[in-house]
Protein backbone atom coordinates (compact mmCIF):
# COMPACT_ATOMS: atom_id res chain seq x y z
CA UNK A 1 0.00 0.00 0.00
CA UNK A 2 0.76 3.21 -0.48
CA UNK A 3 -0.92 6.06 1.37
CA UNK A 4 -1.16 9.57 0.10
CA UNK A 5 0.07 11.93 3.20
CA UNK A 6 0.68 14.75 1.93
CA UNK A 7 -2.48 15.10 0.12
CA UNK A 8 -4.50 13.54 3.14
CA UNK A 9 -2.96 14.22 6.03
CA UNK A 10 -5.78 14.24 8.34
CA UNK A 11 -7.57 10.96 6.96
CA UNK A 12 -3.76 8.97 7.12
CA UNK A 13 -2.58 10.41 10.33
CA UNK A 14 -6.15 9.04 11.62
CA UNK A 15 -5.60 5.93 9.98
CA UNK A 16 -2.22 5.45 11.06
CA UNK A 17 -3.01 5.89 14.95
CA UNK A 18 -6.10 3.39 14.52
CA UNK A 19 -3.02 0.90 13.01
CA UNK A 20 -0.54 1.49 15.88
CA UNK A 21 -3.74 0.98 18.72
CA UNK A 22 -4.35 -2.16 16.88
CA UNK A 23 -8.13 -1.50 16.05
CA UNK A 24 -7.90 -3.65 12.58
CA UNK A 25 -6.35 -6.41 14.15
CA UNK A 26 -8.01 -9.50 13.35
CA UNK A 27 -11.24 -7.67 11.93
CA UNK A 28 -13.40 -8.90 9.23
CA UNK A 29 -13.90 -7.34 6.06
CA UNK A 30 -17.90 -7.01 7.15
CA UNK A 31 -19.51 -6.19 3.46
CA UNK A 32 -18.18 -6.72 -0.33
CA UNK A 33 -20.64 -4.81 -2.83
CA UNK A 34 -20.46 -6.43 -6.29
CA UNK A 35 -21.01 -4.57 -9.36
CA UNK A 36 -20.72 -5.89 -12.82
CA UNK A 37 -17.03 -3.63 -13.30
CA UNK A 38 -15.67 -3.53 -9.38
CA UNK A 39 -16.12 -4.41 -6.12
CA UNK A 40 -16.21 -2.42 -2.95
CA UNK A 41 -13.97 -4.10 0.21
CA UNK A 42 -15.55 -2.77 3.43
CA UNK A 43 -13.65 -3.55 6.57
CA UNK A 44 -12.50 -1.56 9.71
CA UNK A 45 -14.74 -1.16 12.65
CA UNK A 46 -17.47 1.37 14.15
CA UNK A 47 -16.72 3.67 16.68
CA UNK A 48 -19.65 3.24 18.84
CA UNK A 49 -18.51 4.10 22.05
CA UNK A 50 -14.90 2.42 23.09
CA UNK A 51 -12.64 -0.41 21.20
CA UNK A 52 -11.85 -2.60 23.74
CA UNK A 53 -8.11 -3.47 23.18
CA UNK A 54 -8.23 -7.57 23.81
CA UNK A 55 -4.29 -7.15 23.62
CA UNK A 56 -3.41 -4.60 26.74
CA UNK A 57 -6.85 -4.93 28.32
CA UNK A 58 -7.39 -1.05 27.73
CA UNK A 59 -10.59 0.87 26.31
CA UNK A 60 -9.43 3.26 23.84
CA UNK A 61 -11.51 5.93 22.79
CA UNK A 62 -12.25 6.37 19.16
CA UNK A 63 -13.15 10.01 17.35
CA UNK A 64 -16.19 9.21 15.48
CA UNK A 65 -15.80 11.04 12.42
CA UNK A 66 -13.48 12.92 10.28
CA UNK A 67 -13.49 15.90 7.86
CA UNK A 68 -13.81 14.23 4.25
CA UNK A 69 -10.92 15.48 2.83
CA UNK A 70 -10.59 16.21 -0.82
CA UNK A 71 -7.60 17.63 -2.83
CA UNK A 72 -7.89 19.43 -6.47
CA UNK A 73 -4.07 19.54 -8.21
CA UNK A 74 -3.71 23.44 -8.19
CA UNK A 75 -4.27 23.93 -4.30
CA UNK A 76 -1.75 23.78 -2.00
CA UNK A 77 -4.53 22.69 1.18
CA UNK A 78 -7.03 20.03 0.67
CA UNK A 79 -10.94 20.99 1.30
CA UNK A 80 -12.21 19.90 4.20
CA UNK A 81 -16.27 18.76 4.47
CA UNK A 82 -16.85 19.60 0.95
CA UNK A 83 -17.61 16.99 -2.00
CA UNK A 84 -16.88 17.66 -5.42
CA UNK A 85 -19.75 17.48 -7.74
CA UNK A 86 -19.14 19.51 -10.81
CA UNK A 87 -17.80 17.81 -13.50
CA UNK A 88 -14.95 20.17 -14.38
CA UNK A 89 -13.68 20.03 -10.70
CA UNK A 90 -13.65 16.25 -10.93
CA UNK A 91 -10.79 16.55 -13.70
CA UNK A 92 -8.32 18.92 -11.15
CA UNK A 93 -9.05 15.95 -8.30
CA UNK A 94 -5.35 14.81 -7.21
CA UNK A 95 -6.46 10.93 -6.85
CA UNK A 96 -9.49 9.67 -8.17
CA UNK A 97 -10.92 5.97 -7.79
CA UNK A 98 -8.51 3.70 -9.90
CA UNK A 99 -8.08 -0.19 -9.14
CA UNK A 100 -7.05 -0.57 -5.64
CA UNK A 101 -8.01 2.72 -3.94
CA UNK A 102 -8.60 2.97 -0.48
CA UNK A 103 -10.83 5.17 1.07
CA UNK A 104 -12.42 5.85 4.18
CA UNK A 105 -16.23 4.77 4.47
CA UNK A 106 -18.45 8.00 4.71
CA UNK A 107 -20.48 8.61 7.72
CA UNK A 108 -22.70 11.66 6.63
CA UNK A 109 -22.65 13.79 3.55
CA UNK A 110 -19.35 15.53 4.32
CA UNK A 111 -18.09 13.32 7.05
CA UNK A 112 -16.03 10.55 6.44
CA UNK A 113 -15.79 7.52 9.20
CA UNK A 114 -12.91 7.71 11.83
CA UNK A 115 -12.21 4.20 11.19
CA UNK A 116 -14.00 2.38 8.49
CA UNK A 117 -12.70 1.90 5.38
CA UNK A 118 -13.34 0.33 1.65
CA UNK A 119 -11.01 -1.00 -1.53
CA UNK A 120 -12.10 -0.95 -5.02
CA UNK A 121 -11.07 -2.85 -7.49
CA UNK A 122 -11.65 -0.90 -10.44
CA UNK A 123 -11.48 2.68 -11.80
CA UNK A 124 -15.11 3.68 -10.24
CA UNK A 125 -15.84 7.39 -11.49
CA UNK A 126 -19.07 7.68 -10.13
CA UNK A 127 -17.24 8.10 -6.61
CA UNK A 128 -14.82 10.60 -7.15
CA UNK A 129 -14.87 13.53 -5.12
CA UNK A 130 -16.78 12.03 -2.95
CA UNK A 131 -14.84 9.81 -0.75
CA UNK A 132 -11.37 10.78 0.96
CA UNK A 133 -9.20 8.63 -1.10
CA UNK A 134 -5.92 8.20 1.17
CA UNK A 135 -4.22 5.59 -0.52
CA UNK A 136 -3.78 2.65 -3.03
CA UNK A 137 -3.06 -0.94 -3.26
CA UNK A 138 0.43 -1.18 -5.30
CA UNK A 139 1.81 -4.56 -4.56
CA UNK A 140 -1.03 -7.80 -4.66
CA UNK A 141 -3.66 -6.74 -6.37
CA UNK A 142 -4.63 -10.19 -6.92
CA UNK A 143 -5.19 -10.71 -3.28
CA UNK A 144 -7.36 -7.98 -3.27
CA UNK A 145 -9.42 -9.24 -6.15
CA UNK A 146 -9.94 -12.85 -3.30
CA UNK A 147 -11.06 -11.72 -0.35
CA UNK A 148 -14.34 -12.98 0.82
CA UNK A 149 -16.47 -11.75 3.25
CA UNK A 150 -15.72 -12.73 7.17
CA UNK A 151 -12.19 -12.91 5.56
CA UNK A 152 -9.81 -11.41 8.59
CA UNK A 153 -7.07 -8.71 8.85
CA UNK A 154 -4.66 -10.17 10.43
CA UNK A 155 -2.31 -7.48 11.18
CA UNK A 156 -1.47 -4.21 9.72
CA UNK A 157 2.17 -2.81 9.65
CA UNK A 158 3.55 0.45 8.30
CA UNK A 159 6.89 1.15 7.22
CA UNK A 160 8.42 4.42 5.49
Amino acid sequence: MQLYGKNKPVTVSNFIQNVKKNIYKNKRFYKIINFPQVQLIHSGTYPENNYYNKENKSLIKLRRNIPLEIKLKKEIEPKYGYQILNPSEILNLTNIFEKGSLAMVKSGERISSSTEFFFVTNKFPELDGRYSIFGKVVKGIEILKKIDKEDLIYEIEISN
